[in-house]
C-alpha cells in the first residue's frame, strides 16, 4: 500500500535532513539546495529549511553566508527560525555589524518580502555581534528592544546583554544588568568577572570573585564558579600585579579541581609572570604535559620568558614547539619581544625575516627597537621606510629614543618631525630630543626645545607605582604625600640616600627637563613613585623579604641606579614591573644587565 502523500513528504524531508551533516562544500550546499527545491521541501519543512540555513550561513566557505542570504530573500514569508540562522551567521562573520542591518531590515534590499518577528535568540545574536564590533549606542538599543519585547527574565539573554556592555567597555551598564537580576548562573558571573577584569576595573572584579567564594557552599548549581571563573580572576590578579590574590585563586582552582585545566594553567602561567614569580610560572608550564599544551601555554611561557629577561630561554623554548603547533602573531611578537630585552642581534633578525605570517606594526617596531638599541641605526631607519604600511607614532619614537641614546641629532630630528607631523605632543618625545643636544652641548637648541613645550602646553604623563603589602594594594604617585604614612616613607628615603651615597651614587639630572636648579632636579627625582613604593616596602615587610612595584611608565635611569644600589645596601631582591619588562634588582645588579 503506498505511503500517504503526507507521510511520502515527511520521509523524504526525513531522508534529507540525515545528509545534513555531510555537507561540507560550497557545491554539497548547492545540491542539497536544489533537491530542496526539486521536493518542495524548501517551502513543506520549514524545520528542515531553518537547519539547512544555520548549518550554510556558519559554513567556512567564504561563499557560503552570501548564498545563505540570497537564500533568506528569496522565501515569500520567511519564519524566524530562518532570520535567526542568518543572525547567527553574520554575528560570527568577519563583518558580524551586518548582523544588525539585517534585524534593521537593512541588508535585503527591495523587493525582498518583510522580515518575520524577531525574538529572544535573534537579539542575543544580534548582542554577540554588538560585542565583536565595540558598539556600544547598538548595545543600548537591543537593551532597549529586549525591554520592549518582555524578555528580560531570559536568563542567557541577559547575560549576553551584560557581556556587550562589558566588551564595550560599559562597565556600569553590565553591573546594573547584573543587579537587576533576579535569577543568574554561572555564565552570568564569568561574563561580568571577566569584563571588570579586562577592563579598567580589574579591583572590582577580585572584589567580585571574593564576594562570590564567600558564599559558595551556600550558591545554587547554576552559580557555582568553575574554570572560567578562575580564569577571569587570574586575569584581573595579572593586571594589578597582585601576587596575594593570585595565589588564593590558585588555591581555589584546587578546591574546585580544575587546577590541571589548560585553560586555567595558561592564565595561571600569565598571571605568576605578570606578579613577578617566574619561577611559579614556569612551574605550572611545565606542569602541563606536553600532549596537552596549546598554542597559548607557549604564548604565555614565551612571553614570561622574555617580560623577565630570560631572551635565550624564550627563544630556545620557541624553536622547541612542537611541529603541530604552529607560531602566530602574539608568539613572533613575544619572542622578538625577548631578543630585543636580551640584545640577542641576530637572533630577533632571524626570527624576523624567517616569520611564517605578514609581520604587523608591533612586529616591526620591536625589530627596529633592537636594530636601534644596538646601534644599527641605518639599518633601523631602512627598515622603518621598507614596511608595506605608513610608520604610526610609537615607531617614530622608537627611533628616536635609538638616536638619543647613541647621540646621533640628524636622525633625532627627523623622528621628531615626524612624530609632530603625526600629532604626537608627549612630554617623552621633547625630553629625548633636548637630551641629543644637551648631549652636544646645544643649548640654544635645548631652550628651543622648553619654549615649544610651553607654547604647545605639553602635560607630563603622571607616574605611578603601586607595591603590594599584606594583601593590599598601595599606590603612589611622584612626589607623593597622600599615604597615611608619608613622612615614615619620606624619612625611609632620607635613610635610603645616606646609604646608597656612600656607596657611590651620583644622581642622574640630565633627564630632568626643567629649567630649574640642580638641586631642585635632585629634589624631582628623588620622589618618583617607584622610589616611594621601595622606601614604603622597605618599612613595611621583615630583611629580606622581596618587594615587588609594578609603574606605568619605563623606569627611568635614576630610579634603575638606586634600586641596584638598595638592593645591595639593604641586602633585598627588588623586582620592578615597568610598562616594558621586569627588572629584577639583587646585590646591587639587575636581571637586564642594564640594557632596556
Amino acid at each position: 500500500m503506498p505511503l500517504a502523500p503526507t507521510t511520502a513528504a515527511a520521509a523524504a524531508a526525513q531522508q534529507l535532513e540525515s545528509l545534513l551533516p555531510r555537507l561540507t562544500t560550497l557545491f554539497h550546499f548547492k545540491q542539497f539546495h536544489a533537491r530542496l527545491l526539486a521536493s518542495d521541501n524548501l517551502h513543506s519543512s520549514p524545520t528542515l529549511r531553518a537547519r539547512f540555513l544555520d548549518r550554510l550561513a556558519l559554513s567556512p566557505h567564504p561563499a557560503a553566508l552570501p548564498h545563505a542570504l540570497l537564500l533568506l530573500r528569496s522565501l515569500p514569508s520567511p519564519a524566524t527560525n530562518d532570520l535567526n540562522a542568518a543572525l547567527r551567521g553574520l554575528a560570527a562573520s568577519p563583518h558580524p555589524a551586518r548582523s544588525l542591518l539585517l534585524l534593521a531590515g537593512r541588508l535585503l534590499p527591495a523587493p525582498a518580502p518583510p522580515l518575520p518577528r524577531f525574538d529572544a535568540l535573534s537579539l542575543s545574536f544580534a548582542l554577540k555581534a554588538t560585542a565583536r564590533c565595540c558598539d556600544a549606542a547598538a548595545t543600548v538599543q537591543l537593551h532597549a528592544l529586549v525591554l520592549r519585547l518582555g524578555v528580560a527574565a531570559d536568563v542567557r539573554l541577559m547575560t549576553t546583554l551584560l557581556d556587550s556592555y562589558a566588551k564595550c567597555g560599559d562597565l556600569a551598564s553590565a553591573r546594573a544588568v547584573f543587579d537587576e537580576m533576579s535569577v543568574r548562573d554561572v555564565a552570568t558571573w564569568n561574563a561580568l568577572l571577566a569584563g571588570l577584569a579586562q577592563g579598567t576595573e580589574p579591583s572590582l572584579a577580585l572584589a567580585l570573585f571574593h564576594r562570590l567564594v564567600g558564599s559558595f557552599r551556600e550558591l545554587p548549581p547554576r552559580e557555582e564558579p568553575n574554570e572560567l571563573t578562575i580564569v577571569a580572576a587570574l586575569s584581573a590578579c595579572a593586571q594589578l600585579g597582585a601576587l596575594q590574590d593570585g595565589l588564593f585563586v590558585h588555591d581555589f582552582a584546587r578546591t574546585l579541581g580544575v587546577e590541571h585545566n589548560v585553560r586555567v594553567c595558561n592564565a595561571l602561567v600569565d598571571m605568576y609572570s605578570k606578579c613577578a614569580s617566574l619561577s611559579r610560572a614556569l612551574e605550572v608550564f611545565y606542569s602541563i604535559k606536553l600532549e596537552d599544551r596549546t598554542l597559548v601555554s607557549y604564548n604565555a611561557a614565551i612571553q614570561a620568558l622574555s617580560m623577565h629577561g630570560h631572551g635565550a630561554e624564550a627563544l630556545r623554548l620557541f624553536d622547541e614547539m612542537p611541529t603541530w603547533i604552529q607560531p602566530d602573531e602574539v608568539t613572533y611578537l613575544a619572542v622578538l619581544c625577548g631578543c630585543n630585552h636580551a640584545g640577542l642581534v641576530d637572533d630577533g633578525r632571524r626570527v624576523f625575516y624567517s616569520m611564517r605570517l605578514p609581520a604587523n606594526v608591533k612586529h616591526y617596531g620591536t625589530i627596529v627597537d633592537l636594530l636601534g638599541r644596538s646601534g644599527r641605526l641605518t639599518e633601523a631607519y631602512d627598515t622603518i621606510m621598507s614596511m608595506p604600511f605608513p610608520a604610526d607614532i610609537v615607531l617614530w619614537q622608537t627611533l628616536l629614543g635609538a638616536a638619543k641614546m647613541h647621540g646621533n641629532v640628524e636622525l633625532a630630528e627627523l623622528a621628531a618631525t615626524k612624530l609632530a607631523e603625526l600629532g604626537s605632543n608627549v612630554d617623552g618625545d621633547y625630553v629625548l630630543l633636548s637630551n641629543v643636544y644637551a648631549s652636544k652641548a646645544r643649548w640654544a637648541d635645548v631652550g628651543r626645545v622648553r619654549d615649544t613645550m610651553r607654547s604647545k602646553d605639553v602635560k607630563k604623563v603622571p607616574g605611578f607605582s603601586y607595591i603590594e603589602i599584606n594583601g593590599v594594594m598601595h599606590k603612589f604617585i611622584n612626589g607623593d604625600k597622600e599615604h597615611q604614612r608619608w613622612r615614615e616613607i619620606y624619612r625611609a628615603l632620607d635613610d635610603i640616600r645616606s646609604r646608597i651615597s656612600e656607596l657611590g651614587y651620583e644622581p642622574e639630572t640630565e633627564n630632568v627637563l626643567h629649567d630649574i636648579g640642580e638641586e631642585e632636579k635632585q629634589y624631582a627625582l628623588g620622589y618618583h613613585s617607584e622610589k616611594l613604593a621601595i622606601a614604603f616596602g622597605l618599612i613595611s615587610t621583615p630583611p629580606g623579604e622581596t618587594l615587588r612595584v609594578i609603574k606605568n611608565l619605563r623606569i627611568c635611569g635614576d630610579c634603575h641606579v638606586v634600586a641596584k644600589l638598595i638592593s645591595k645596601a639593604y641586602g633585598r631582591v627588588i623586582i620592578i614591573r615597568d610598562r616594558a619588562r621586569f627588572h629584577q634588582f639583587e646585590n646591587g645588579e639587575c636581571s637586564c644587565r642594564d640594557y632596556w
